[in-house]
């Protein structure tokens, strides 16, 4: 979807969506019609129609001369990459899952290793129009009040239909070089370092991320955009698995490898990090016969969405006499000076592994201020771990021990959670970290009706 065509397929597409809108009946709740989620909170059911999206998953144009993009809010990193690389570029930050929509990690939580320069993707947004609660399009610009409290509302505050974006030109290959620390504070400083310089012993850095998979083995990840490909590019897509790649080439032969920059940019999917363990993804006879095409985050997803349905990991669970789950899935912020001690902490009481590390600054709003609702301070180097599976607790675990004490020693360390999975807060507390006055006063502003539920319902009660 480009040029004039574009343009309008794109505003008959808004015109459905107005249209279903106006569909909706007074005091029904307004949602989204859509088939797939990255959300990992169930929420309750819903008779009332969705808001008609179809039409609205595209890219409009790519200005290559300008390096901007218009998208609509509903486009998949995906489909966004597979137009823009035919340009030589990529948005600024591309999230490790393929089916995350742009609009999605505007308004939620996106991330990836060029976070740590580039910063969250709303800080790459140069205009949006958003569906309000009222049922308006409004069009909005860094600095007015429903663009700069827009990240981290989750639908609370409209959807995005379309957003202008910065792209950034890359060429074809990223040689990787995964170096092992042994040292909790070692590794922290160089992050910092490396944030910082964004070089590391005198070659520059364009993605940075990282694993730690035991207490005492962590990996930093340091990526270098190159048009040169002195070896064939590694392929994670086919029987060799990447997370598995990241220690083995450390042994063997210094760390270094290259993949094309498509496939840098979903080396996560393909094995969801590494929770496609838990399908037998992982496997290597299965794997065999498992089709490349459905080894992706959104068909697990949909494996995970079965096990909530039929509760099948828990009567397993019980057959075989383990203790009650609870699910751990999130991703939190610390401060890269707090990542030991948050490290140390989780490994003593959650003790799950391996956990993801990506360094990350935020940029902050036009004025120079923090995002009033992704309340990371400007400037400040932040390191994002992002840790999911379970831990077998017993009959505590429908009070979700561990997340709550995660939440707890997250806050204490200077940090930030991210909003996509469970929440605990009670309501005082949330509205202090997440700026609830200001929150409530755009949304009234802009949703006078109150037809959008609210993000505290939305996050920590999941209606």
């Amino acid at each position: 979807m480009t040029g004039e065509t574009g343009w309008e397929r794109h505003n008959e597409a808004v015109e459905r969506l107005t249209t279903s809108y106006a569909a909706i009946p007074e005091g029904a709740p307004v949602r989204l019609a859509k088939r797939t989620t990255n959300l990992f909170r169930a929420r309750a059911a819903s008779g009332a129609p969705g808001l008609d999206v179809s039409g609205l998953g595209g890219v409009i144009e790519v200005d290559a001369a300008a390096g901007t993009a218009d998208v609509q809010g509903m486009c998949t990193y995906e489909d966004l990459v597979d137009v823009t690389l035919t340009y030589g570029m990529i948005p600024y930050v591309v999230p490790q899952l393929r089916t995350i929509t742009l609009g999605g990690a505007v308004t939620g939580m996106g991330i990836e290793a060029t976070s740590f320069r580039n910063g969250m993707p709303h800080e790459s947004v140069l205009e949006m129009d958003i569906l309000t609660g009222a049922g308006e399009i409004v069009t909005t610009r860094p600095g007015d009040d429903l663009f700069d409290t827009f990240p981290n509302s989750y639908g609370s505050l409209g959807y995005a239909t379309r957003l202008k974006i910065k792209l950034e030109k890359v060429p074809g290959h990223v040689a990787l070089r995964h170096v092992r620390f042994d040292d909790l504070g070692l590794l922290a400083k160089t992050i910092a370092q490396i944030t910082e310089t964004r070089t590391y012993e005198g070659e520059r850095v364009d993605g940075l991320d990282g694993v730690a998979f035991e207490p005492g083995e962590y990996y930093l990840t340091l990526a270098t955009w190159t048009e040169s490909a002195t070896q064939t590019p590694s392929d994670y897509t086919g029987q060799q698995i990447y997370y598995r790649s990241i220690q083995q080439l450390a042994q063997e032969n210094g760390g270094v490898d290259l993949l094309t920059m498509y496939d840098y940019l979903w080396r996560w999917d393909t094995d969801w990090f590494w929770c496609s363990g838990a399908f037998g993804a992982q496997n290597k006879y299965l794997r065999r016969v498992w089709p490349r095409r459905l080894r992706r985050s959104d068909v697990y997803m949909k494996l995970v969405g079965l096990d909530r349905r039929f509760g099948i990991a828990d009567k397993l669970d019980a057959r075989a006499g383990r203790l009650l789950r609870e699910r751990v899935i999130q991703d939190i912020e610390v401060p890269v000076e707090n990542l030991p001690a948050f490290l140390e902490w989780f490994d003593a009481e959650i003790g799950m592994r391996p956990v993801w590390l990506c360094p990350l600054v935020s940029h902050g709003t036009s004025t120079g201020g923090k995002w009033p609702t992704y309340p990371l301070e400007a400037g400040r180097t932040y390191v994002n771990v992002g840790f999911w599976g379970t831990v077998h607790v017993g009959p505590s675990a429908v009070n979700a021990p561990k997340n709550r004490a995660i939440e707890t020693r997250v806050h204490e360390l200077g940090g930030h959670k991210s909003l996509y999975s469970e929440a605990f807060y009670d309501k005082d507390v949330f509205d202090a970290l997440y700026d609830g006055d200001n929150l409530a006063a755009v949304k009234a502003r802009y949703d006078p009706g109150n037809r959008l539920t609210d993000l505290y319902s939305k996050a920590v009660k999941r209606l």
